[in-house]
């Protein structure tokens, strides 16, 4: 399926999500074609994923890259699909999306990199349940971690753990990086 440059209702943008090929994001009406991810995006995104999904009790849900986030905020709709999203909030069960992440993880990409951390930063923020929100390099080791308890202010790591107070956890850079290379 391909989308027309036009305007979009949410249930026909949910809708034509069910049957394309390609996902897409959603912006107040705007939709948007996901580009495909390199090699190392995947490993990233995928270690992130396994080393929270091992370890959060079950109450917690661990998603990569084709769960969508719902942002409703100032009278704008919006949805993402981020790399890597966690929610614990068992009201938080709507089949195609989740409301109420408490952590969101995008892996940076050259031409994604400015989207991530301005345009998502800020509406990610608006999200009354997340904690964090955490950007990671893919071609250099760095995992940039924003707290609401910090006031957003990043707090960088270039080696050893990444504490994730959002999931109560800790991961090594070692294992975000793992077989990438970095």
């Amino acid at each position: 399926m391909h989308w027309a440059r036009q305007s979009k209702s949410v249930d026909d943008y949910l809708e034509g999500e069910l049957s394309s090929d390609v996902r897409h994001e959603y912006v107040d009406g705007e939709v948007y074609a996901m580009v495909g991810a390199s090699d190392r995006h995947g490993l990233i995104a995928g270690n992130l994923h396994s080393a929270l999904n091992l370890r959060l009790p079950d109450r917690c849900q661990v998603f990569m890259a084709d769960m969508k986030v719902r942002i409703q905020a100032a009278e704008r709709d919006i949805f993402y699909y981020p790399d890597v999203l966690v929610s614990c909030d068992p009201g938080d069960r709507e089949r195609y999306y989740r409301e109420r992440p408490c952590l969101v993880v995008e892996v940076l990409s050259p031409h994604t990199e400015r989207l991530d951390r301005f345009e998502k930063s800020l509406f990610y923020r608006q999200l009354d349940a997340l904690e964090e929100y955490v950007l990671v390099a893919q071609d250099y080791r760095q995992v940039e971690v924003f707290r609401r308890a910090d006031q957003w202010q990043a707090i960088k790591y270039t080696e050893g753990t990444v504490p994730l107070r959002s999931v109560d956890l800790t991961v090594t850079l070692d294992e975000v990086y793992r077989r990438t290379g970095r």
